[in-house]
C-alpha cells in the first residue's frame, strides 16, 4: 500500500505516528506530494476526488481517504485496540478536537502562505484562530486524564495538532495558560513515533 502525504501535514502525521506506534511502517510506501488547495497534485486527485491528503492506496480496492477513516482501517489491521471500545466515544470526540485544531491551524497557514496580501483577511485569520484557542483550553481543562491514560489514537491526535502549532504558529504561544497540557505534550512529543515523524517543509 502507498499513503499520498506530505511532511508538514498534521493529518498525514497522525496516520505516521499510527504507523510506528503498531509496527507498520514498513509495510506502507510513503508517496511524497507537493501539494494545496489552489494546486492539487495529480496523484492526490487519483486517489482522492476532494484533493485532499492523507489518502492510502490498497492494492485491489479503493483508496481510503480522511485521516480518521485511515487511522481506524490500520488500527484494525494491527488489532492494535488504539479505538479501545468502552471509551470509543471519549476516543472519536478526542480526535475530533484535535482535527479540528488541525483544521482551523491550517486554514490559518493557508491565509497567510496562499492568498494574495492585500486580499487577506485579519477578522477571519482570528476567527479561525479562536477556535484553536478554544479547542487548545478544552484540551488543559476537560481532557487531561484522558490523556494521561492508556495510548489512544485520541492522544495520538492532539499530540500532531500541537506539533503542528509549534511547526507553523510558534509565535501564538499556545502554551500559555494551558501548563498541563504543555507539560504531557513535553513529555509525549519524546516518543520515537514523534520524533521520527516530525515535519519539515
Amino acid at each position: 500500500m502507498k499513503l499520498v502525504s506530505a511532511s508538514a501535514s498534521p493529518f498525514v502525521r497522525k496516520v505516521r505516528v499510527l504507523l510506528h506506534e503498531t509496527g507498520q511502517t514498513d509495510e506502507i510506501e510513503l508517496l511524497d506530494v507537493k501539494t494545496t488547495p489552489v494546486t492539487t497534485a495529480d496523484d492526490v486527485k487519483a486517489a482522492n476526488p476532494v484533493g485532499k491528503i492523507p489518502a492510502l492506496i490498497r492494492e485491489n480496492a479503493p483508496a481510503l481517504y480522511d485521516s480518521r477513516v485511515i487511522c481506524r482501517f490500520l488500527d484494525d489491521r494491527a488489532k492494535a485496540n488504539l479505538y479501545p471500545e468502552p471509551i470509543l466515544w471519549d476516543v472519536l470526540t478526542l480526535e475530533a478536537t484535535a482535527d479540528g485544531i488541525m483544521d482551523a491551524a491550517v486554514l490559518v497557514t493557508y491565509e497567510g502562505r496562499l492568498r494574495a496580501p492585500e486580499l487577506q483577511d485579519d477578522t477571519w485569520r482570528e476567527g479561525q484562530w479562536a477556535k484553536v484557542a478554544r479547542s487548545v483550553a478544552a484540551l488543559n481543562t476537560r481532557w487531561m486524564s484522558h490523556l494521561a491514560g492508556p495510548l489512544d489514537m485520541g492522544q495520538i491526535s492532539a499530540a500532531c495538532a500541537l506539533g503542528y502549532l509549534d511547526f507553523r504558529h510558534d509565535a501564538r504561544k499556545w502554551r500559555r495558560g494551558n501548563d498541563a497540557l504543555a507539560a504531557w505534550y513535553e513529555e509525549f512529543a519524546k516518543r520515537d513515533s514523534m520524533i521520527g515523524t516530525a515535519p519539515t517543509d
